[in-house]
């Protein structure tokens, strides 16, 4: 087996690429524009299993070489070159994993359906496990009536430093950007979006425990009714939110930014260079919120169901962690986006998934199989249940 990792020397990348290896790909081909793969990757795995290729010409041409000659590809490229990536697999007919959002790309549907070829969209951890998560809890209800999704990644308690109690384990400028989306949630069974201007200022912040670290603050941060659309059992839903997980005080820090500015895109008049106010924090607290060696992140998930089974009221809870592996030095993060991806594409490589077409985690990975392989990895996710009275 032959699996390209596109965009592998980065954080999630070299996680994929050191999970393909360990699961004995034959040969993984590492696709980025830097040209110290090697040093990059020394000490994590073998490195004779591995081919370098740093692109030269149009991206679009290298994509479709690299895919000629592998049986299946992880795209973990910059989001704006997801497109180049599906199209290079819908024309080499490479079944093809992505962790990014699918409505980008959604025109490119019939064309994948019509060559034959799957394209596995938001395959990563959130969206990824998750949604599979999803699917797994669902067949355990007649009807489910409340989802509450909950993901974050925070610094361990002794790696927090205020005030903002964060650090870096994925792109920085992504987290900036992630605070200006829109969200959508379900309430007593209607439809309520909250506009990113009013994300760390609304009625939907509320905390959670967690065993081992106390309260966490939830930030609604997604489009919640999008996924519990797809479960067949959720016909009958009544409540759903999708929420990020940070330390508490996120909001509180990022409500007056938020209304000075800081988080705009649009460059700020009468500077010398053209740098937008998101721009400036990014390169100003980003070199601050560096993980020390020994310090770890932590991936919080925690997925709740609610519903009816057999004529009883059942709630499902799911809760996984997922820490830095202090050996390697690859974050929790990485492990929980390169590990997913990695899993599906050996599962594409492998005919295990066939489908053809845009594909989504929920609907087409098979739970049972994606959870054993996670649990393998020592990603274990544990499931309490408890009935009515």
């Amino acid at each position: 087996m032959k699996v390209a990792v596109l965009g592998g020397l980065g954080l999630q990348g070299r996680a994929a690429i050191v999970d393909l290896v360990a699961s004995g790909v034959d040969k993984v081909v590492c696709v980025d524009t830097a040209s110290d793969g090697a040093t990059r990757l020394a000490g994590l795995t073998d490195l004779n299993r591995i081919r370098f290729v740093v692109p030269e010409g149009p991206i679009g041409s290298v994509l479709v070489n690299v895919m000629n000659g592998v049986d299946a590809a992880i795209d973990l490229l910059p989001q704006p070159l997801m497109r180049d990536a599906v199209i290079a697999a819908i024309k080499t007919r490479t079944p093809l994993v992505t962790t990014n959002y699918a409505k980008s790309i959604a025109d490119l549907a019939p064309a994948a359906e019509k060559a034959g070829v799957s394209i596995m969209t938001e395959c990563g951890l959130d969206p990824g496990i998750d949604l599979v998560l999803y699917a797994h809890a669902a067949r355990q209800f007649d009807a489910v009536t409340a989802i509450d999704s909950y993901c974050g990644g925070i610094p361990e308690p002794k790696a927090r430093v205020e005030p903002l109690s964060y650090k870096v384990s994925w792109n920085f400028d992504m987290v900036l950007a992630s605070q200006n989306r829109d969200s959508v949630l379900m309430e007593d069974g209607k439809r309520v979006v909250v506009p990113g201007a009013s994300q760390h200022d609304n009625a939907f912040i509320h905390q959670i425990e967690v065993d081992g670290l106390g309260a966490l603050e939830a930030i609604p941060n997604g489009d919640a009714p999008h996924y519990a659309a797809m479960l067949g059992a959720a016909k009958g839903l009544q409540r759903t939110g999708r929420y990020s997980l940070r330390w508490p005080g996120w909001s509180a820090f990022w409500v007056p930014l938020k209304k000075l500015g800081f988080l705009s895109d649009q460059p700020v008049p009468g500077l010398a260079a053209p740098i937008s106010p998101r721009e400036f924090l990014g390169r100003l607290l980003g070199p601050q919120l560096q993980y020390a060696d020994d310090e770890k992140d932590l991936c919080i998930m925690r997925n709740v169901f609610r519903g009816t089974q057999g004529g009883r009221g059942k709630t499902v809870t799911s809760n996984l962690v997922i820490e830095r592996d202090l050996k390697s030095g690859l974050f929790g993060m990485s492990l929980g986006v390169g590990y997913p991806a990695s899993i599906v594409a050996q599962m594409l490589a492998k005919g295990e998934i066939a489908a053809a077409g845009l594909l989504n985690p929920l609907a087409h990975v098979p739970d049972t199989l994606f959870l054993g392989e996670l649990a393998k990895r020592g990603i274990k996710v544990s499931e309490t249940i408890a009935w009515d009275a």
